[in-house]
């Protein structure tokens, strides 16, 4: 078992110089500082490498288990959970008025890359939470805002989303979950699976958002609501009091993530579970896509997360496990001395890099959509969404390939549990599953985000990109420039492909969705990794030894993971009529 070290060094060099933090400043009554932001990361290191990751393998062999209704965590969750909220890492970017920090939330971002790394089980509890903060936050009530969000935001009090159920997966249109009108309330029942974290013991509340139909609503999601379901109801001092009709009956045994119980909720066994409607009747899939595009960009997040703890055993193995003999057959020597080990090391080094880089950058991007205005609030807001799929599709993709190169690089014992490299491959499978599966974040993007713009937003972004590599490309012109401009002819092309798809048959037009998808992860993993480069190479006060790491792995991208995208780019371009065809006769089994 390797230890956890957070990548304090990293993850500020991409906020400062590549995601370029100060583009907030405007925005901000107090801007933060390299020295306070730093600050900041050094203790969240502190609080992921010391109190979290200690338990994550542990956490792993124990899982979870129901008894008598509820839900037990595992040994040592309660209090790691007890020390998050406590030190207030929940509420960083929260509104002040609810008790939070006020703080742009690419800080929480930040902050979240070490908890998820040190511990991806224990850290789904509050990125639940925060989901159902921001839906609370922006669709309830004030008199719902003030019961709830202060306690949420201090980490007293959790919160799930309850989305799926055994009929109604990705399609939300199946929902049959029911809410009938009672008084100023109403009564939930209906049950919801896959529900993660969904009952446990650390906290004393947990608030459910629960998506249900009221009596005579529309058919499909027009005919949704969102309703707040707490595990207690609140007594007259505000505080938890009589338990709620709404219990976790089973737990899921899965392949991966133990530690994090996935519920089976049911809701109204008896008198039926009392809920709150947030916003208005029917309306409730608006706020559940701000739950879910919080969520995707947390799961984007995850895989950056996963992916680095990965490689940080595997280059410790690599140092230190003997194997084979040097170049002069003189001497053992570290398995980290071999030209493919090498290859295999900054595969992964070089795509968490960029991966890392397409992180913040959202990260910044959202909070502008949130903290400014008029235009370029706008153009924020969309290019966001634009993002959003592709952190979550494309990020989660790379993250199989790296855990699954950290077992390679350990051989024979990255195949043995005892080694600790294997959980993480396991715990990271689930990434390009849950909140929308990777197909449907790609066509999102080519649907709701490509097709319904005619372009727009992805000609813009493009357009900016040539902008600033021509510029790189007059101050300092590399090879590497040169790479990665081809490669956006090749995604320029390949973008007019989709929008002509798109715009003959919708349908049709999504079996190229896939691919545009990951075309476009790694055209901007490579624009974001030249910049990366150039940053690097002028920053003053970065050590030769971290402008020499950037520089191999830029070289590396370029040579060895850019060329992906030309891949990606001729399927798109010439393999459309060969998936059109298909259909359930094309298989003979």
């Amino acid at each position: 078992m390797s230890e956890y070290h957070y990548p304090i060094n990293d993850i500020t060099f991409s906020l400062i110089n590549i995601a370029k933090i100060d583009r907030l400043t405007p925005y901000l009554d107090d801007p933060i500082d390299k020295d306070l932001l730093e600050a900041i990361l050094a203790e969240a290191g502190k609080l992921s490498e010391q109190i979290i990751a200690p338990i994550n393998a542990s956490g792993d062999k124990e899982g979870s288990r129901v008894e008598n209704g509820a839900v037990i965590e595992a040994s040592g969750f309660k209090d790691a959970f007890k020390a998050y909220s406590g030190g207030g890492w929940i509420g960083l970017s929260g509104d002040p008025k609810y008790g939070g920090q006020g703080l742009p939330s690419y800080i929480a971002t930040a902050v979240n890359e070490g908890v998820q790394a040190a511990n991806l089980a224990f850290s789904l509890c509050p990125l639940l939470s925060l989901g159902a903060i921001e839906a609370i936050h922006l669709h309830a009530n004030d008199a719902l805002k003030e019961q709830y969000l202060p306690k949420m935001l201090s980490g007293e009090w959790a919160g799930t989303m309850n989305l799926t159920e055994p009929a109604a997966g990705s399609d939300l249109a199946a929902i049959a979950c029911k809410a009938t009108p009672d008084g100023n309330d109403f009564r939930i029942k209906g049950q919801k699976i896959y529900i993660t974290w969904g009952d446990h013991q650390m906290s004393d509340n947990i608030i459910h958002l629960v998506l249900a139909r009221l009596p005579g609503a529309p058919e499909g999601v027009k005919g949704i609501s969102l309703f707040i379901v707490p595990k207690f109801l609140l007594n007259e001092q505000g505080e938890p009091g009589e338990r709620n009709d709404v219990y976790a009956i089973s737990v899921e045994h899965k392949m991966g993530i133990h530690a994090s119980p996935t519920c089976v909720m049911s809701f109204g066994d008896n008198k039926g579970a009392v809920g709150y409607l947030i916003g208005r009747e029917n309306d409730g899939i608006k706020a559940m896509f701000t739950m879910m595009n919080n969520a995707r960009q947390g799961v984007g997040l995850q895989g950056l997360a996963i992916a680095e703890r990965a490689y940080q055993q595997a280059l410790e193995y690599a140092k230190e496990r003997k194997q084979g003999m040097n170049a002069e057959r003189t001497e053992r020597v570290a398995i980290i001395e071999h030209p493919d080990v090498l290859r295999m090391l900054m595969t992964m080094k070089s795509q968490i890099d960029a991966m890392r880089s397409l992180i913040y950058v959202a990260a910044v991007e959202n909070d502008l959509s949130h903290l400014s205005s008029g235009q370029q609030q706008q153009q924020s807001r969309a290019r966001t969404a634009l993002y959003t799929p592709i952190v979550k599709g494309w990020i989660t993709e790379q993250a199989q390939e790296i855990t699954s190169l950290a077992i390679q690089i350990h051989g024979g014992m990255g195949f043995i549990e005892e080694t600790g490299v294997a959980q993480h491959a396991r715990d990271a499978r689930i990434l390009p599953i849950y909140e929308g599966t990777n197909g449907i974040q790609a066509i999102d993007l080519i649907g709701r985000k490509l097709h319904s713009d005619k372009g727009a937003e992805m000609r813009l972004l493009l357009t900016e990109i040539e902008t600033e590599l021509q510029a790189m490309s007059l101050m300092a012109p590399n090879a590497n420039i040169q790479k990665v401009q081809i490669a956006l002819e090749e995604a320029k092309e390949a973008t007019e492909v989709c929008l002509q798809s798109m715009a003959s048959d919708p349908v049709l037009g999504t079996g190229l969705a896939f691919d545009y998808m990951m075309l476009m992860g790694f055209v901007i993993g490579a624009w974001l990794q030249v910049r990366a480069q150039n940053e690097s190479s002028q920053a003053s006060d970065m050590a030769e030894s971290e402008k020499t790491s950037w520089s191999y792995s830029v070289d590396f991208y370029c040579d060895h993971i850019l060329p992906r995208a030309f891949s990606y780019a001729h399927t798109i371009k010439f393999g459309k009529a060969t998936v059109d065809k298909l259909n359930k006769n094309a298989f003979n089994r």
